[in-house]
């Protein structure tokens, strides 16, 4: 199967660049920013979930009626729903969509993100909830008779859904860094979703979650999925300026403002992936080809946070490094998330698709060039 690309969706404007922080939902733009990914050849779209964000089902389905071939993916955490009514919900999206719908999830980096919403287990608790919250829905899906179910944090009697997956099931993603992530996600995850860490690190974690799906009997691997922010530019002088513009953006939103509660307090963030994240920040700033990893210290690693720093044929050709590596899907959204998903789909998706349609063509690399963008004269011509 060839990469695919990911992106995040967003309801509104705000975003980290701007420093806005309009909680309601801005139709129009969330249509256009839609199309925007369509039309640039994304493949997927996160729909996020935070304890204060929009509904992610809601914002999904919406989606699905602006679009005819993205795929959502609902960011789920098993402590807001039920099973049972996850299962019929996500069929339902999956119905709406043709078959397009998607499950990310999470099993929570944060107690106390997790506490706002009335879930107190420990995270080893989080992961084996997380694992019999899968193994019912995959069951939900399939299951033509009730049956019941008595585990350790669920139980129910005589249950069946008649509202089936279009193609029978829905990918499952898990996404982690810790032990028991890899565990869940090599046992059970048909994707499993990783931050953007330097390509020896990246290629121990994907090492580990094979390892697990050995382990668990698997004779396949889930496919991975790895994210970056991309700061991309015509050249790289021109992409590292504006780095340190966003840079700075973001050092002084942590201090104060509308954002300051997105921040990790003063002990640091607890899950193993943000920590993961700071260690490497650590070591050096560049790592690789492109991966500039100041935008994680600064923004306490608070979600992926690492960039690749750029210009478009150098960005690409780190993203092509990745899929080397085994990368199946990477996720690009930009710290300005409209205007650098339309540079995204303009130049870097372009290239990483080029390149790998000259490999399978002939069997050999060749070198990630752009194409120079056309003149208005140019654009004419071919429109007419």
């Amino acid at each position: 199967m060839p990469v695919e690309f990911i992106s995040a969706i967003n309801v509104n404007a705000s975003n980290e660049v701007n420093g806005r922080a309009d909680p309601a939902v801005d139709i129009g733009f969330l249509r256009r920013y839609a199309h925007v990914l369509e039309d640039g050849g994304f493949d997927y779209t996160l729909v996020p979930y935070n304890s204060t964000f929009h509904d992610p089902f809601t914002v999904a389905a919406a989606l699905t009626q602006f679009t005819e071939r993205i795929k959502p993916i609902i960011a789920l955490r098993p402590n807001t729903m039920y099973p049972t009514v996850a299962a019929k919900a996500l069929a339902t999206l999956d119905q709406l969509s043709g078959g397009r719908a998607v499950v990310h999830f999470i099993a929570g980096g944060s107690d106390a993100e997790q506490a706002r919403e009335g879930d107190r287990l420990a995270k080893a608790q989080r992961y084996e909830r997380q694992e019999e919250y899968i193994r019912i829905l995959r069951r939900v899906w399939t299951s033509t008779e009730p049956f019941s179910h008595a585990g350790t944090y669920y139980s129910f009697e005589d249950f069946v859904s008649v509202v089936r997956p279009v193609n029978g099931t829905i990918p499952v993603s898990v996404g982690g860094s810790s032990d028991e992530a890899y565990r869940v996600g090599g046992a059970l995850g048909d994707i499993f979703g990783l931050w953007g860490e330097p390509l020896a690190d990246t290629k121990q974690q994907i090492d580990r979650v094979a390892a697990e799906a050995r382990r668990a009997g698997r004779e396949d691997t889930p496919r991975t999925w790895v994210t970056f922010r991309p700061i991309v530019a015509a050249t790289d002088a021109l992409a590292w300026d504006k780095a340190h513009r966003i840079l700075e953006i973001l050092q002084g939103r942590r201090a104060a403002g509308p954002w300051k509660a997105r921040w990790s307090g003063t002990d640091g963030p607890a899950n193993v992936g943000s920590q993961r994240l700071l260690e490497i920040a650590g070591r050096k700033d560049v790592h690789d080809r492109a991966l500039w990893t100041p935008t994680a210290t600064a923004t306490g690693a608070a979600g992926a946070s690492t960039a690749l720093v750029g210009s478009y044929e150098t960005v690409a050709a780190a993203i092509l490094d990745y899929v080397d590596l085994g990368a199946d899907l990477i996720s690009i959204r930009g710290y300005d998330n409209l205007d650098d998903a339309i540079d995204y789909g303009k130049y870097i998706i372009p290239l990483v698709r080029q390149e790998l349609a000259h490999r399978a063509a002939t069997g050999r690399r060749g070198q990630v060039v752009a194409q120079p963008p056309l003149t208005p004269e140019a654009e004419t011509v071919g429109a007419a």
